[in-house]
């Protein structure tokens, strides 16, 4: 009876943190299958509708940096409570709204909502799933980039069938309130207490700056993808149903990533030669995307997202190696996030704002195949002997002292 129980609890511990993951992309990746219709109705420009997707990523990094102290105010099962109505106030007031203010108000609350729960998750992970990290926070990031990959896919189609747009974006609405509901009845066991001892200090260390720099870039092709991958093919005059199922093909990739790459790298200690392979995927299928779109667009939106949906999930595994205790692995996370984020919203935005300069994607592709260079040659630099069993751990003791 007790090992049923046992299972039981496993096998709801696994729902409650695919039911969080799910939740966390629609708000970003149903917009841009419905752009130009958006754009039509609301007058926004190309520029001005990035900030549909980079206005959630700023919320992202802003909250997420001070995620310890709202930890220590809400706890964590009223934290992720809290984003999770915060999303579903958000996609509520996008079905009843048209106006541009309307979308850009709820990027802000919906954003403000997916970042209070990716600030207190991977907290919960290392402790919930102490023995299985790496593979709990694959299948956290599966579930993540697959709420997003079946957004961009549905929600023309949602929006289609109710001749609106607002449908859908507000349809995101079901899937919150079953995840607000699964988190009220099944709570994760054995919650940390609220804490209000003195907080580490990452800000102070210069290797949790170089964690925070590289997770923003290696995954700055995402929000890229997210915001104007379907743009830039129906500029090809590609349908919005086609190119937005080109962004859930993409996600097929990332899901398949996010599994299997952190569940190799949890048999090494050494998370550097998956991070390169990853990488480079990631530089070949945007160097395709911008000579060959239109020959093989598959292939290069399937090596973007292998490379991007491993990355995420490996470059949160190598910060959580880098601390043992739970509670300090969740501040420095939310640090890395935090910062991260703040990097990644910009890309968006840049990527608007050249597309608009120059009339296409070209040199923002150009820019992303940089970014990725350069965090191929940094990735050498995280050696396990420069972090695992030496001082320079980043401990709560180490992270409030200067690296």
């Amino acid at each position: 009876m007790q090992a049923a129980d046992s299972r039981l609890r496993s096998l709801a511990n696994w729902a409650l943190i695919i039911a969080l993951g799910l939740n966390l992309r629609p708000i970003l990746s149903s917009i841009s299958p419905l752009l130009m219709q958006i754009r039509s109705d609301t007058g926004l420009s190309f520029q001005s509708s990035a900030w549909l997707t980079s206005l959630p990523v700023i919320c992202m990094g802003l909250v997420a940096l001070v995620g310890v102290r709202i930890e220590a105010r809400l706890g964590e099962r009223r934290g992720v409570a809290l984003g999770l109505m915060m999303i579903l106030g958000a996609c509520v007031w996008r079905l009843l709204g048209q106006q541009a203010e309307v979308l850009l108000i709820t990027a802000l609350l919906g954003g403000a909502g997916v970042a209070l729960i990716q600030a207190l998750v991977p907290a919960l992970i290392k402790r919930q799933f102490q023995q299985r990290v790496a593979l709990a926070l694959g299948v956290y990031s599966a579930s993540l980039m697959g709420g997003g990959g079946v957004a961009a896919m549905l929600s023309p189609v949602v929006a289609g069938h109710f001749s609106h747009w607002q449908a859908g974006l507000g349809v995101w609405l079901l899937p919150a309130l079953a995840a607000l509901l699964m988190w009220w009845l099944l709570p994760f066991k054995g919650f940390a207490p609220r804490t209000y001892g003195v907080a580490a200090q990452p800000w102070r260390n210069r290797r949790a700056w170089l964690l925070a720099l590289y997770f923003g870039l290696v995954n700055c092709g995402y929000m890229s993808m997210v915001a104007w991958l379907p743009a830039y093919y129906l500029q090809m005059d590609w349908s919005a149903t086609q190119s937005g199922s080109l962004l859930a093909f993409m996600t097929v990739f990332q899901v398949l990533a996010a599994l299997v790459m952190p569940a190799l790298a949890q048999r090494s200690i050494d998370r550097r030669p998956f991070l390169a392979i990853s990488l480079g995927a990631q530089a070949l299928g945007f160097f395709g995307l911008l000579m060959w779109p239109l020959e093989a667009p598959h292939v290069w939106v399937a090596l973007i997202g292998f490379g991007l949906g491993a990355c995420f999930a490996l470059s949160l595994i190598l910060t959580l190696d880098h601390c043992r205790e739970p509670r300090a692995a969740g501040q420095l996370a939310a640090f890395v996030q935090g910062v991260g984020f703040l990097i990644n919203a910009v890309s968006p935005w840049l990527t608007g704002w050249l597309r608009e300069l120059t009339g296409s994607f070209v040199s923002a592709w150009w820019v992303l195949i940089v970014g990725v260079v350069s965090m191929l040659i940094l990735t050498r630099v995280f050696s396990p002997a420069s972090y695992r069993g030496t001082d320079t751990e980043l401990q709560p003791a180490a992270l409030s002292a200067n690296a």
